[in-house]
């Protein structure tokens, strides 16, 4: 079962192959996210850089915790309620 409350942020391009898989991802579970164009916003950009201390995409931010790349099983992890 997954989180529908959860605050969800995507760092993304518009040419990342991975970008794109994981917001399927996302809608697939019925994931709300903001998506964040980082190629067209700088300040964004910044602060994906200073919170990751990568420059590469994707990035998520989950309630506030960090994954960089498409990590399907962090992802997940992060996303389910566990009893």
């Amino acid at each position: 079962m997954f989180v529908n409350m959860t605050k969800v942020k995507v760092f993304t391009t518009q040419i990342c192959p991975y970008c794109v898989a994981l917001k399927e991802f996302l809608k697939e579970h019925n994931i709300e996210f903001e998506e964040i164009n980082v190629s067209e916003d700088l300040k964004a950009q910044k602060e994906m850089i200073e919170k990751s201390g990568q420059m590469g995409v994707p990035v998520v931010e989950i309630d506030g915790e960090i994954v960089v790349g498409f990590d399907r099983e962090k992802i997940t992890k992060l996303l389910i309620i566990k009893d």
